[in-house]
């Protein structure tokens, strides 16, 4: 399984870090965790195989984790020849339906009907969804919006856990116990701290009770990136840790 970071800012724009995505490959199973503006840019740039993407899997319904989704959407269907043919999913909590219809309603009927086959899913917390080949998905709820969900992705023995934005929640910590790789948003230091996100501070907390392979920073914010990150996360976690960039990659 291969994570690459393609957008690990937030809607703070700034010009190295897109909005929130991360696209995980596993065997046949091409997974984008989200689509923030940017992340159909960051596709391209990095020579990602955009056009062989199997499924895209929404955390929750702020237009930073989901503004490009319309964008690969048209550009499945009109900017590649042959257009796509190969059916698509798109996965998310409670209410992912109502927005893509939302989104037709804005856009056209292009959006769920776009010359491809494309299927809407509302996943359940605690119950997986086989993606094929053997991946699969599970999603926890966390304290974000009401929809907000984490997701786990496992392919084999290995697993990536992707908490979305969420506030502090010991349950995700538990959840996430044993993770090869726990990308996690860090996006506020201590000094601006609000019960939707995490800090630094919170994410080694997160990390203590999970004990992943490796933890990784994503989400942040500019203030963030003004604080020692690694001194703030050590405090409670020592594992290794990786402040995230757009572009970055591991094989897990």
């Amino acid at each position: 399984m291969r994570l690459t970071t393609l957008g690990t800012g937030t809607v703070a724009l700034t010009p190295g870090r897109a909005c929130a995505g991360h696209l995980v490959e596993a065997g046949d199973v091409r997974l984008l965790l989200d689509c923030g503006s940017g992340v159909a840019r960051r596709l391209a740039e990095l020579a990602l195989p955009w056009p062989a993407i199997t499924h895209v899997a929404l955390t929750h319904f702020h237009v930073d984790h989901h503004g490009d989704l319309p964008t690969l959407l048209f550009a499945w269907r009109y900017g590649i020849l042959p257009p796509r043919s190969a059916p698509l999913a798109i996965v998310g909590p409670a209410g992912t339906a109502d927005l893509l219809g939302r989104l037709a309603a804005a856009y056209g009927t292009w959006i769920l009907e776009p010359g491809f086959p494309v299927t809407v899913t509302e996943i359940a917390p605690g119950e997986p969804l086989p993606l094929g080949g053997g991946v699969s998905l599970d999603a926890l709820k966390v304290p974000h919006t009401a929809e907000s969900v984490a997701y786990s992705v496992t392919a084999g023995a290995r697993r990536l856990v992707y908490t979305g934005d969420t506030g502090f929640d010991p349950a995700l910590g538990a959840w996430a116990g044993g993770s090869d790789v726990l990308l996690c948003e860090c996006s506020l230091p201590e000094a601006m701290a609000i019960p939707e996100h995490l800090t630094p501070e919170q994410c080694g907390a997160l990390a203590e009770l999970a004990r992943p392979g490796r933890l990784v920073l994503t989400h942040l914010y500019p203030p963030a990136e003004d604080v020692n990150l690694s001194a703030a996360v050590a405090a409670r976690y020592s594992g290794p840790l990786t402040v995230a960039r757009d572009g970055w990659q591991t094989d897990i």
